[in-house]
């Protein structure tokens, strides 16, 4: 469907929710009631989680919906209300697929033992964002040296001496 046909058809639920299942980014062009319609939103997300984008505030507070969407691409976890950043099934949702999730998840997930580990395990420079105490921790801070050894630049010089590191450091 052509985008000024669309943006005629806006609020036109069935005609968007076709459009959407072809390409999910084209709930952009929906009316902002339609943007909120959890339905149409799913569907949205289903095809391409980037579409979370164009969701709208109600939406981007569904839990279903912002799932969904983090499946499929963790990175919009950013796109999520506050609430559900706070969420500790979706950010380790996302954190699994791509550590930068972690970048967007609560201060209360920050300090989240699984959370963290799983996110510096395949994105180890997000380390800097884990909390204080978890960067003290030697698991998390060796399983993301072991990830980007460029982590060991973030870390205290406490951590920096830790045996471990300093064998994962000179590898």
């Amino acid at each position: 469907m052509e985008i000024e046909e669309l943006k005629k058809q806006a609020n036109n639920k069935e005609v968007v929710l076709e459009a959407v299942k072809e390409n999910g980014k084209l709930l952009e062009y929906a009316s902002e009631e339609l943007r909120n319609d959890e339905e149409v939103v799913l569907e949205a997300v289903k095809n391409d989680g980037e579409a979370l984008e164009f969701a709208g505030k109600e939406a981007r507070d569904n839990r279903q919906i912002v799932l969904e969407s983090v499946k499929k691409s963790a990175w919009t976890i950013c796109y999520a209300s506050e609430r559900l950043q706070a969420d500790k099934e979706i950010v380790l949702e996302g954190v699994k697929k791509d550590g930068q999730a972690l970048y967007y998840a609560s201060q209360e997930l920050r300090n989240d033992y699984e959370v963290v580990l799983n996110a510096v395990t395949n994105k180890g420079l997000i380390y800097k964002y884990a909390s204080k105490k978890l960067r003290e921790n030697p698991e998390i801070a060796i399983s993301a040296m072991k990830q980007d050894k460029r982590v060991y630049d973030f870390m205290s010089e406490e951590m920096q001496q830790n045996e471990t590191i300093q064998e994962i450091k000179n590898t």
